[in-house]
C-alpha cells in the first residue's frame, strides 16, 4: 500500500463552538539522570499494549531497562509530569538527531499511565516539547507512530503536522517557527515554576512520611502502655 498524505484541518474556531478556555498550568520539568530509575518505573508500569503503542513493539522489561540506561540526557531532553506522591505519571522524549546533517531535526515520543489519561497531559508535553525544540535551533519535528495509536496522530494532527500514513505505521512532521524572546523566556519560566513545584511536593511528601512515623510510634507506646497496665 503506498503511502496517504493526511492533511491536518485548518485550526479555526467555528462561529458556533465555545468560548475557548485557558488550559491550566500543568507543572512539566526537565529530568536529568538523577531521574532515571523513575522513568524506567514509569514505563514498566505500562501494560503490554501501551508499550507496543509507545515503543512499536511489545517491549519487555529488559528492552525498557536498556532504553532507560541508554537514555542520553546531555542531548536529549527528557520532560516529566509528577503527582502529589512525587509519580512519574506522564514522560516525553525529544530525541535531538546527532547526524551532521540533520542537527535541525528531533524526535518526539510520549507516554502517559492509563491512571491520568484525559487530562491533556500527552498534548502540554508535546508543546513543551515543541519549545524547546524551536529555542534549541531545531526546525522541523518528527512523530513516528503506530497508525493505532490515534491519541498521538491525535496530538500532532492538531499541532498542525504533515500526516503521511504507509499501513499500519503513520509519520508526521512539524515546522517549528523560530526561537523569539519571549519563547525563551517562557521555557526559563515554566521550567522554573515546575523545579519549585517539585520540591514542594517532595517537602509535603517527607513531612507526611515523618508524621506517619510519629504517629506509629505513638501507637506503639499506648499499645506498650495498655498491656503494661492489665
Amino acid at each position: 500500500m503506498g503511502r496517504e498524505l493526511l492533511r491536518s484541518p485548518a485550526s479555526r474556531q467555528e462561529p458556533n463552538a465555545p468560548p475557548h478556555r485557558v488550559p491550566v498550568m500543568v507543572p512539566i520539568r526537565s529530568l536529568g539522570p538523577s531521574h532515571r530509575e523513575r522513568i524506567a518505573q514509569h514505563l514498566l508500569s505500562l501494560d503490554a499494549q501501551d508499550r507496543y503503542l509507545r515503543f512499536g513493539y511489545a517491549a519487555s522489561d529488559e528492552q525498557i531497562r536498556r532504553y532507560t540506561d541508554g537514555l542520553n540526557f546531555e542531548r536529549d531532553e527528557i520532560f516529566g509530569i509528577y503527582n502529589r506522591k512525587l509519580e512519574l505519571i506522564a514522560m516525553a522524549h525529544l530525541a535531538l538527531s546527532s547526524e551532521p546533517d540533520s542537527k535541525s531535526c528531533a524526535e518526539f515520543g510520549v507516554s502517559v499511565l492509563r491512571a491520568s489519561r484525559g487530562r491533556g497531559y500527552g498534548a502540554r508535553l508535546f508543546d513543551r516539547a515543541m519549545m524547546h525544540a524551536s529555542n534549541e535551533g531545531v526546525d522541523l519535528m518528527f512523530i513516528h507512530a503506530l497508525s493505532e495509536n490515534t491519541a498521538m496522530i491525535k496530538i500532532a494532527r492538531n499541532a498542525g503536522a504533515t500526516l503521511e500514513r504507509d499501513g499500519s505505521e503513520t509519520d508526521a512532521h512539524l515546522r517549528l517557527p523560530p526561537a523569539t524572546l519571549d519563547s525563551r523566556m517562557t521555557e526559563m519560566l515554566e521550567e522554573q515554576l515546575a523545579q519549585t513545584d517539585y520540591r514542594l511536593k517532595a517537602q509535603a511528601k517527607n513531612f507526611y512520611a515523618l508524621l506517619a512515623g510519629l504517629q506509629e510510634i505513638r501507637q506503639g507506646v499506648r499499645e506498650a502502655r495498655e498491656k503494661s497496665g492489665q
